[in-house]
């Protein structure tokens, strides 16, 4: 099944949506209709009962390479500058929010550069795939600018406070193996082997039990914000929900006739 939008490919491929941003002359920078079509497509994915899982990525060598800056800066020269900020926050914070708060498993496979709100998105994502020839830059103060596009929230949380303020206070590029050092991915490919990589991922995860996904990944969302008490009590009843489930009944009788369990989401 395929969607048509402006500056965004959209394809299922059985369980799995893969999401492509589609400006590649402009290295996917976030203009045109970007911002909107992310959002729609990722509304429509987490309505489709057919979709487990959730692949985004970019279309030629960038993953995301930010804001699209001519954009603004044409902007600007017409007089839309007082406001430009307060006029692209809705629809960029709608497109920061439909991936992050995605019911569904969301993998970014990140090909090429990540920069700014490009790398922003691909934090948003919960699982994070990187080519050997990714780039990542928290770029804003290279424009003489402040973080946006949800980086206070999202960059401290994977890298941890005094490495979220040198990336932010530097804009400095590192490469994907950096990346994977500080934990902003978890995997770098080569090149080719990205997309079979996430792919396969995005299957595995899609053939488990959805509802204890679902959960699974509300659990930890919020467990970043409470304590562990409360972490324990979400934990329980999330478990209390899934034990009665059909999904979690066939997970033990699978377990016991020595065979793949086939999960169906009741």
């Amino acid at each position: 099944m395929s969607l048509q939008f402006d500056s965004l490919l959209y394809e299922r491929r059985g369980a799995v949506a893969l999401l492509t941003f589609n400006r590649p002359q402009r290295m996917n920078a976030i203009g045109g209709t970007l911002k909107q079509d992310i959002a729609q497509a990722m509304r429509h994915a987490g309505q489709d009962e057919e979709v487990r899982a959730i692949v985004i990525t970019g279309a030629g060598a960038a993953f995301c390479a930010g804001g699209d800056v001519k954009e603004m800066g044409e902007a600007r020269a017409n007089g839309v500058g007082p406001g430009l900020q307060e006029k692209l926050r809705p629809g960029r914070d709608a497109m920061l929010l439909a991936i992050h708060e995605s019911e569904k498993p969301v993998i970014a496979a990140v090909n090429g550069a990540a920069a700014g709100a490009g790398m922003n998105m691909a934090l948003a994502a919960d699982i994070r795939i990187a080519s050997r020839n990714a780039r990542f830059a928290q770029a804003f103060v290279k424009r003489g600018l402040p973080p946006d596009s949800g980086a206070s929230w999202l960059l401290p949380r994977v890298v941890g406070m005094a490495k979220a303020c040198e990336l932010a206070f530097t804009g400095d590029l590192i490469d994907a193996e950096e990346a994977l050092r500080l934990g902003i991915v978890s995997r770098v490919v080569e090149p080719e082997a990205l997309m079979p990589t996430a792919m396969a991922l995005a299957a595995r995860i899609a053939a488990g039990p959805p509802i204890a996904i679902q959960l699974a990944k509300q659990a930890f969302r919020r467990g970043m914000q409470g304590d562990l008490k409360e972490a324990l009590a979400r934990e329980g009843a999330a478990f209390n929900i899934c034990f009665d489930t059909e999904d979690a009944k066939e997970g033990t009788a699978a377990f016991f006739e020595k065979r793949d369990p086939v999960f169906r989401g009741r």
